[in-house]
């Protein structure tokens, strides 16, 4: 299990990329951090999730 958010997820062994499609998240909008560390938009596709793990997305809203 890993968390996302705060809450429980079982998705290890999933990239960030294939976690943000399965939550429903636009990779675009979102900003990820992974056991507080920033990944890079470009590291989504190749950074595994591993039993334990924290994950925090941050979805970024326009408005004003």
């Amino acid at each position: 299990m890993i968390k996302v958010n705060g809450q429980e997820y079982a998705a290890e062994g999933l990239t960030v990329a294939e976690l943000l499609e399965r939550k429903g998240y636009d990779r675009t909008r979102v900003a990820v951090e992974l056991n507080e560390e920033i990944v890079f938009k470009a590291q989504y596709d190749q950074t595994v999730i591993k039993d334990g793990d924290s994950v925090e997305v941050v979805s970024f809203v326009g408005g004003g």
